[in-house]
């Protein structure tokens, strides 16, 4: 099972260089992926694109890029640039988003997000394995008078959703490649998540799904301390019906809940369940938030459990 870490550089004076030293150190560590959010500030496909070169031990990929507010050509444009730069080791994640950035944000209704998602998927699909698209749907339009193909990328782009779900589940075990769920701990993975999107992969004639599981945790002996941070920083999520749903599901009633926090012998347990409810692969993040020794501490015991 391949474990990798969440990069987040978002204090530091030089996001883009001190994401670059981090990577190093995460591969140092024995880590096999990179991943960086997307919200508003650092555009994460071009982030992963110059990780990927720099640190060419390492997967990199995008977790999660929002389909309101995008649009299929310009988003393939993005990961097939660095799918090319990285020579084959891009990982495109995308997601629904929430109602919060995507009203507040964009100015656009948080409406129909697993038919948007449907026809995001279907006009991406063709553009990253073919360069081309021919598509018109009810809520999108993708076409290319002049061609799309980024050469060097002609081995297409993995195709994630940070899905959790029963329609987005449906959707992506259909047209996806695979998985990106967050806070949903071992429970929820064994009999909800993992169940529906290998099922619907199976109806669509797919190969087995990616599950790539977004762990919150870190290792360390102040555990109290920590928690109590978690429980501040995660508290944002609480407020979003998907995420409130899965962590209800996973046995929990705050986000805090799902978050792996511990020594080393706490935290390699729970990565087992995860690897025994279904993940393919562990991610975890939020490993800053005890500070540099512990961070460190977090990645060389992750690293020692990649495969």
């Amino acid at each position: 099972m391949t474990v990798g870490v969440a990069l987040n550089a978002t204090e530091s004076d030089n996001q883009i260089d001190a994401t670059v030293r981090l990577a190093g150190e995460a591969a140092a560590a024995g880590l096999r992926s990179a991943w960086f959010g997307q919200t508003l500030g650092a555009d994460s496909p071009q982030l992963a694109a110059i990780v990927g070169r720099e640190v060419p031990a390492l997967q990199v990929g995008t977790s999660a890029i929002p389909v309101f507010g995008r649009h299929p050509l310009t988003v393939a444009s993005q990961a097939l640039t660095a799918q090319a730069a990285t020579h084959g080791r891009y990982h495109l994640g995308l997601a629904l988003g929430t109602r919060l950035l995507t009203e507040g944000g964009f100015g656009i209704p948080f409406e129909r997000p697993a038919a948007r998602l449907r026809e995001f998927l279907t006009a991406l699909r063709q553009l990253t394995e073919t360069g081309t698209a021919d598509f018109d749907g009810e809520l999108l339009t993708a076409h290319t008078p002049v061609p799309a193909r980024v050469p060097g990328a002609d081995t297409g782009v993995p195709l994630l959703v940070a899905a959790m779900g029963p329609q987005a589940l449906r959707v992506s075990g259909e047209l996806a490649d695979g998985i990106l769920p967050y806070l949903a701990g071992p429970r929820a993975l064994a009999e909800h998540i993992v169940p529906a999107v290998t099922k619907a992969a199976e109806a669509a004639g797919r190969p087995a799904p990616r599950i790539v599981a977004l762990v919150h945790g870190v290792v360390t002996d102040d555990v109290e301390a920590v928690r109590e941070r978690a429980t501040d920083a995660l508290a944002f999520y609480e407020q979003i019906p998907s995420y409130a749903r899965v962590v209800e599901l996973s046995g929990g009633t705050r986000a805090v809940d799902v978050a792996v926090i511990g020594d080393e012998r706490t935290v390699s347990a729970e990565v087992r369940r995860y690897r025994d409810a279904g993940a393919t692969e562990v991610v975890f993040s939020g490993t800053e938030i005890a500070g540099d020794a512990d961070r460190r501490r977090t990645w060389d015991l992750l690293g020692a459990l990649a495969d």
